[in-house]
């Protein structure tokens, strides 16, 4: 996230391992990738694929920070390095998913060469959470280089092909599990077109550089030529305009999925001096969540295409019970049209956007009635 942003088909993860397919298809070997050359489950449909994510969370604030540019820039905003403890405080709350916000272009040399300790701690920290059996998702995250303007596009496009074949060259061997987000939050920076849908040059050079994307990872073949991908309109915004100008890349695959980042609504969830209350029998609390809804089922899941919300959430004002009643009514209403949400934790609990979840130093829950308002909508099996 940027300092500041505008009925379940079972699926068995463990059968997505040993080249068995959840749904009857056949499932594709692939080749040796490091440790790791799981089997692809190449029968699911982008719909199908993403019913089995219940809810998910953002390691937020921590390998997408840019305060270094060295390997302790993880560190950098705050947060403690990342340990296999956190995804399995995670997983034991309930979260069957969680969404790896990372920074790359700290960490390349003048030709766009990923640094090798860089690309190995990244890594283990998708290890982490893919070994023990969650949905991840590996992304692009504060990038300087990929702003869609016109005149930018082609060098944008140039170290994205590079970039991203080496992430993808580098992950060949996971299965569907896990997933590759293109881009964060694409948009013309500290403009008056940032936060507000965007112009058409904004939003025709994400869509090219969208399809960029899904070329390069699909040129590497491997389980990569099958992997589902998260594509997303201009600065991933839930915006209407610029939803409707989103042009879904040529997939050989036909395996994409949406990514849209909802904030919402805007007062309550993300404005600092906005309100602090939230009652789902409010018209006025619930309208913009149900308009969303409305919107991304007519334009993407009626149609057969997949979303996914990557990052939502509601920042604390002292507020939990409201918050909690939020997030049990934000996360059923999209559940209903089999949207998956991921709950963006910054580790933030003190000052600025206080997103925080997860205390990260002692793997605890710091909200508890909002944790359970989230498990709750999102139906997860320990709730």
């Amino acid at each position: 996230m940027a300092a500041i942003c505008a009925g379940v088909i079972a699926f068995s993860m463990a059968g997505c391992k040993g080249g068995e397919s959840s749904d009857g298809g056949e499932a594709t070997p692939t080749e040796e990738n490091g440790a790791v050359s799981d089997e692809m489950d190449t029968a699911l449909t982008s719909l199908e694929f993403t019913a089995g994510i219940r809810v998910g969370w953002n390691l937020g604030n921590t390998l997408d920070a840019t305060g270094t540019k060295d390997i302790f820039s993880e560190k950098s905003w705050g947060n403690p390095e990342t340990t296999e403890e956190m995804m399995l405080a995670v997983k034991e709350a309930g979260f069957n998913a969680v969404r790896i916000p990372t920074s790359w272009g700290n960490h390349m040399d003048e030709n766009h060469n990923i640094a090798a300790d860089w690309m190995a701690r990244v890594k283990q920290v998708v290890d982490y959470a893919y070994n023990n059996d969650l949905y991840v998702i590996l992304n692009m995250h504060h990038e300087e280089w990929n702003y869609p303007y016109e005149d930018n596009k082609e060098t944008a496009a140039e170290i994205m092909t590079t970039a991203w074949t080496q992430i993808a060259e580098n992950f060949k061997g996971y299965d569907e599990r896990l997933i590759f987000e293109g881009m964060n939050e694409p948009r013309w920076v500290g403009t008056n077109f940032e936060w507000n849908g965007g112009n058409e040059e904004g939003r025709s050079v994400v869509n090219y550089l969208d399809q960029v994307f899904v070329d390069t990872v699909r040129a590497t073949g491997g389980n990569n030529a099958q992997r589902f991908l998260m594509v997303c309109p201009y600065a991933a915004s839930s915006s209407r305009e610029a939803l409707e100008a989103l042009v879904l890349p040529n997939d050989s695959a036909d395996r994409l999925i949406v990514s849209v980042h909802a904030y919402t609504p805007y007062s309550f969830a993300l404005q600092q001096n906005g309100g602090n209350k939230w009652l789902a029998e409010k018209d006025s609390c619930t309208r913009d969540i149900d308009d969303l809804a409305a919107t991304l089922n007519e334009l993407f899941i009626s149609k057969g295409t997949a979303v996914i919300i990557g990052e939502c959430g509601a920042m604390n004002k002292d507020n939990e019970e409201y918050r909690a009643e939020w997030a049990k009514y934000y996360m059923s209403k999209f559940k209903e049209i089999g949207i998956p949400c991921f709950l963006w934790d910054n580790g933030a609990f003190y000052s600025g956007e206080t997103f925080g979840l997860l205390d990260r130093y002692s793997n605890t829950w710091r909200y508890p009635d909002l944790m359970a308002g989230i498990m709750e909508g999102a139906g997860s099996a320990d709730n």
